[in-house]
């Protein structure tokens, strides 16, 4: 890996500021790659999960990757020119001109997750080349085949100096953040990002955190309770909850819960009507995660929730195959319970009640900055004291998780739930080094009165800055 990195910086320091055309070759050569291996992709996904759609990987990991790329094509060329900025008075009179140059920071580590593994490396991965970069990619060891075929992948359409990939285990995740990369991107939990950011802080290596939380969803007292479900439910469910972005839990006025309780059997069963022998349900991931996620349920039992299974064809856990289970959700959830302190990350649903929106508002405000925050309802003064209330990464009214897919607009956390962006130009600029430049006047009468022996003009024009 050293050895990589040291190939790829000698490599970004012959060509400081790589043309266009070479950038748009990287981001040709991605397409073509992803076209090529196309039909891989999800089967080696499903091979990773135990199981797991092939209109899901191809929804989420192909087109959504492809949006992103032919979104950045569209509009390099408009984010590589410089930015005009003001140059400072009187100097602007007299032809000075100040500029912001995006230039490549050089090389960029790329830490990407399991959940979305392709899509999660090569939509960053698009952004870091167009902004005249080089990468180096470690994928996660929780899915291999996707991990091994990644590497095959960029291998077969790029040299190693411009990319490469390094699979393995968490000792070489622990290598990799520790290298003298210009920038890092990590796409994880916060508690593994803690130790990323130690590693990288030695070197002081900048660093783009994609993170979670807990994103409440929140349905207004004017909200249609089926659309609301349905929402919820489609991005709750979406690879089994195995999404950083998905709703974490639910918060739902007191008088209509017993409503919301038979929205949600409608909403599951008509999308999902029977689970373990459905070929639209995904997987969990592996043993660990279905075995940590059924210690959520039963130390929620044992704290005193109510534990509802949706299960709509009355399966038996003999119809189960690999580590599907079952969307289940939580009543009269408390902070106690592990399914209120950690990111849930699979088909569990707490659900907590008020009576009044600031209540919602209120708890939001008392626990960390989640990354997405969904709020349901048609009443725009309640939306607006919602948005207006709250901080979050990012937000969407009436639906959840689409907004991630918004090329034009920033994703990314705050706080334990991340820092930095990417996406659309604001990923161009993080990936970027924003150098202020000044041109100065010619005329040198202007600057002579600015050096000693000093007259009475540069009095004057000083003092008119001196003012409140």
């Amino acid at each position: 890996m050293q050895q990589t990195l040291e190939k790829q910086k000698t490599q970004s320091r012959r060509q400081i500021y790589p043309s266009l055309s070479i950038r748009m070759d990287r981001l040709d050569r991605m397409l073509d790659m992803m076209l090529e291996y196309q039909t891989q992709i999800p089967n080696a996904l499903s091979e990773d999960f135990g199981h797991r759609p092939e209109m899901l990987s191809k929804m989420s990991e192909l087109a959504a990757t492809f949006d992103s790329i032919h979104y950045i094509k569209k509009n390099l060329k408009s984010w590589m020119k410089p930015e005009k900025r003001k140059a400072t008075p009187p100097f602007n009179l007299f032809g000075a001109k100040a500029y912001i140059q995006y230039q490549p920071v050089g090389v960029v580590g790329i830490i990407s997750p399991w959940n979305y593994p392709f899509n999660l490396t090569y939509a960053p991965l698009a952004v870091v080349l167009a902004a005249g970069n080089r990468a180096m990619i470690k994928p996660s060891e929780f899915t291999p085949r996707s991990s091994a075929l990644m590497k095959s992948m960029i291998n077969k359409y790029f040299d190693d100096d411009e990319v490469e990939v390094f699979p393995g285990d968490a000792s070489v995740g622990q290598e990799f953040s520790s290298l003298h990369f210009d920038h890092l991107l990590f796409t994880g939990s916060t508690s593994v990002a803690k130790k990323v950011m130690e590693a990288a802080s030695k070197n002081l290596v900048p660093v783009t955190l994609e993170l979670g939380g807990k994103s409440p969803a929140i349905i207004g007292d004017s909200a249609d309770l089926k659309k609301a479900s349905d929402r919820i439910w489609n991005g709750k469910l979406m690879n089994a909850g195995q999404t950083c972005i998905a709703p974490d839990y639910v918060y739902i006025k007191e008088e209509i819960l017993g409503d919301w309780i038979e929205a949600t059997k409608d909403s599951i069963s008509s999308m999902y009507p029977s689970i373990f022998n459905n070929e639209d349900y995904t997987s969990v991931v592996n043993q660990g995660h279905y075995e940590r996620l059924h210690g959520y349920i039963e130390d929620a039992r044992e704290k005193g929730a109510d534990v509802i299974q949706i299960n709509p064809a009355n399966e038996s856990e003999t119809d189960k195959s690999h580590n599907k289970m079952m969307p289940t959700i939580v009543l009269n959830a408390t902070e106690e319970m592990l399914v209120m302190q950690e990111e849930i990350f699979g088909p569990i649903m707490p659900i907590k009640t008020y009576n009044q929106i600031d209540e919602v508002v209120d708890y939001i405000n008392l626990h960390e900055r989640p990354l997405g925050l969904y709020y349901f309802g048609n009443k725009k003064s309640e939306e607006e004291f919602v948005m207006s209330n709250t901080v979050s990464g990012g937000a969407a009214l009436n639906d959840v998780i689409f907004q991630f897919i918004q090329e034009d607009l920033p994703f990314g956390g705050i706080g334990p739930s991340g820092m930095g962006h990417y996406h659309g130009i604001e990923g161009f600029k993080t990936f970027s080094h924003a150098r202020g430049v000044y041109k100065q006047t010619s005329l040198e009468s202007v600057l002579k009165m600015m050096r000693p022996p000093f007259g009475k003009l540069i009095d004057q024009v000083i003092s008119t800055k001196i003012k409140k």
